[in-house]
């Protein structure tokens, strides 16, 4: 299947370097590979630095001839990438493409003292969402999608104990190999409990003292793990969004995991699907567009809570409950109407019902019908 990202990115590579980044087996390298004819590691204008023999001939400047497109994978593992590469493409940007893909430490390296500036785009991958897995949006793919997630493999595989089996090493791989080359944490165990502790509080405000207290760890040193694992790509935290009219909850975070399928109450699971298919939407806009895009929520002092709230350059765009049934409009969401200028909301479900209720500007839809929504409001080519 095509990813996403494929047109965005083939669009760019006429123009710049193009970096893709995302989340351990989000499916990187398949993409980077469908920019190439046959299509397999195997082509010579893959470039893995984990091969030996790849490796010595790009230390020595050595490149593959007669090639358009030449596609570096986990080339920031070499210390001096940055140099390496911006030589390599100040040399032949004339008539070669260049595409560089990495796990997490792509993104995290790339940020500090960038020479390569003004040479790339970057772009995260996301894992699988609906439009993705079903060209129909079909509903009939939704509980799969659900229960699996939107990894490649388990998505595909569609299988109980393989997912068992692919989250388990997964996540000790992210920790004690990504997590360990990357920050110097003596206590990495601790990390991993964080880790397996997020899941249970998806959905809900992250109290970070809450946590601290659970971990026995100073505040500081709870909040530095939470934000580590944001950079891995295990989890990403969302802020209140605050209207000076409203008594709005202004510090606390709610938290939401890359993989929602690790999440084991339903409705916390459907309600991090729906954020992530959201999040996606925003980087998209962000990483295509240059569009300042922030995924929030809205809450106020006395609970009154909306989900999700998306704000395109600073200003509301629509707004989104989450609810397991399509029986009757939130309250939440009539008592926002009326006191905010948030142009759309949107009452997502997993019911079949389709309907407008105009004098509260909002939409009673179904999930898949959020994501048709999304895709035709996403930025084209």
């Amino acid at each position: 299947m095509d990813r996403y990202l494929y047109p965005h990115i083939k669009n760019d590579l006429s123009e710049k370097m193009v970096f893709i980044g995302g989340p351990r087996q989000v499916g990187k390298t398949t993409l980077s590979l469908q920019f190439l004819e046959s299509g397999t590691e195997k082509h010579p204008a893959y470039l893995n630095w984990d091969s030996p023999v790849i490796r010595k001939d790009l230390l020595a400047g050595q490149l593959p001839t007669k090639q358009k497109l030449l596609i570096f994978d986990e080339i920031h593992k070499y210390k001096d990438w940055k140099s390496l590469i911006k030589g390599f493409y100040d040399l032949n940007k004339s008539d070669t493409q260049f595409l560089v893909t990495g796990s997490a430490r792509l993104d995290y390296f790339r940020k500090g003292g960038d020479s390569l500036q003004g040479r790339y785009h970057y772009y995260r991958l996301h894992p699988l969402t609906l439009d993705e897995i079903s060209p129909e949006y079909s509903a009939s793919q939704v509980p799969n999608l659900l229960r699996f997630g939107g990894f490649p493999e388990p998505q595909i595989k569609s299988s109980e104990t393989h997912w068992k089996r692919w989250e388990r090493e997964r996540a000790k791989r992210v920790i004690f190999e990504d997590l360990v080359s990357l920050e110097n944490v003596r206590n990495v165990s601790q990390v991993e409990l964080l880790a397996s502790l997020l899941p249970n509080r998806v959905g809900s405000l992250l109290s970070i003292n809450n946590l601290s207290t659970d971990l026995q760890v100073a505040f500081e040193t709870a909040e530095k793990w939470v934000s580590m694992l944001e950079n891995l790509y295990v989890c990403f935290r969302i802020s209140p969004w605050t209207n000076s009219k409203l008594r709005s909850l202004k510090k606390e975070k709610k938290v939401y995991m890359w993989d929602w399928s690790v999440c084991s109450d339903e409705s916390a699971r459907y309600e991090n699907m729906v954020a992530s298919h959201l999040f996606k939407f925003c980087n998209l806009w962000e990483d295509a567009r240059g569009e300042e895009m922030d995924l929030q929520f809205l809450r106020n002092a006395q609970g009154k809570e909306i989900d999700f709230v998306i704000v395109k350059n600073q200003k509301p765009w629509f707004a989104v409950e989450c609810k397991t049934d399509d029986r009757s409009l939130s309250k939440q969401i009539s008592y926002y109407a009326e006191r905010t200028n948030i142009p759309h909301f949107f009452q997502v479900h997993l019911g079949s019902k389709d309907y407008e209720v105009k004098e509260h500007r909002t939409r009673v839809l179904p999930f898949n019908k959020l994501c048709v929504w999304l895709l035709e409001n996403s930025p084209a080519i």
